[in-house]
């Protein structure tokens, strides 16, 4: 299949969320987007790198983002910005839950739960639920996980405050990769049985150089380690620009079946993006709901897919 940012509809009049849009993916995301017409929400933690970001995405795009403070590793955040969005707006087009943090040093977030899972499952789950009344009027969410779902078996429940002690940091990122792809799976599942009008589908970007390689290695006060890795990943990956492209392909795709995962064509290393597979865990519908139970559990935030009226 061939397909390039130049396949991406008119999106003039659509409303669309980025998590993670200062740098990398979620900022290349953000981009095209605007460049097609969407307005856009660019959703991160940091004010000052947001207010940068946005500055350079007008000077690109010709049109400027709205900035939205969200700190997904913080769940009163996550209920203050999407407070924020529903009171502001009506309807939300399009949500991608691109932010995440890689293979850092033992952390935990605000909450108590393990850093890698704590932001890039558990935050994205209840930013999401949080939003649902905007997102159930023909919308669409991506879910953006990583090949690295594919290193890991399967998931309990303790691995949200799993300890320092029994922490492996590239176990965690696996397993809240995972846990994206059977969030994405579930919310498919649930839309579909409440008859909702919600598209729920997946996209991962291959090897992509963005500094999220780097940022582990940051953590743990490791320079040399970050410089090493940034160098690494401008030799042999694809850049963040053809890394954003499965995202935007799950954004924009008119065709695209509810439950859909791309990723790039190339033994989904780089490449043109395609739909893929993920694994056979990621699959199972009985580990979903235990989740998302888990989920909810955790966060507070009991996600309701009820057709409006």
């Amino acid at each position: 299949m061939t397909w390039s940012t130049a396949d991406i509809p008119d999106l003039t009049g659509r409303r669309a969320l980025v998590t993670g849009a200062t740098s990398g993916l979620g900022y290349e995301t953000a981009l095209e987007l605007l460049r097609h017409g969407a307005d856009v929400l660019v959703a991160a933690r940091n004010p000052e790198k947001a207010a940068q970001a946005a500055e350079t995405l007008t000077q690109k795009a010709g049109r400027a983002p709205t900035v939205l403070e969200l700190d997904l590793a913080d769940l009163a955040s996550v209920e203050k910005a999407a407070n924020e969005v529903t009171a502001s707006y009506d309807r939300l087009d399009l949500l991608i839950n691109n932010a995440g943090v890689m293979a850092p040093p033992y952390r935990q977030t605000v909450d108590g739960f393990e850093l890698q899972l704590g932001t890039n499952h558990l935050g994205h789950f209840a930013l999401t639920g949080r939003l649902l009344p905007l997102l159930l009027k023909g919308s669409r969410v991506v879910t953006v996980s990583s090949f690295m779902h594919k290193t890991v078996r399967g998931i309990v429940e303790d691995d949200l405050r799993r300890p320092a002690s029994s922490y492996r940091k590239w176990e965690a990122y696996g397993k809240s990769k995972l846990a994206n792809l059977l969030f994405m799976l579930e919310l498919d599942r649930r839309a579909r049985a409440a008859g909702a009008d919600l598209l729920s589908v997946g996209a991962h970007p291959g090897y992509a150089a963005t500094h999220l390689q780097a940022a582990g290695p940051e953590l743990a006060g490791r320079p040399r380690q970050a410089q090493l890795w940034a160098a690494g990943s401008r030799l042999v990956a694809q850049s963040a620009a053809a890394g954003a492209w499965p995202s935007l392909y799950a954004a924009t795709d008119p065709d695209l079946r509810p439950g859909s995962f791309v990723g790039p064509s190339f033994f989904e290393f780089r490449g043109t993006p395609k739909v893929v597979l993920p694994t056979h865990t990621a699959q199972d519908a009985e580990l979903a709901a235990q989740l998302w139970q888990w989920s909810v559990d955790a966060t507070g935030v009991d996600p309701t897919l009820t057709v409006p009226r």
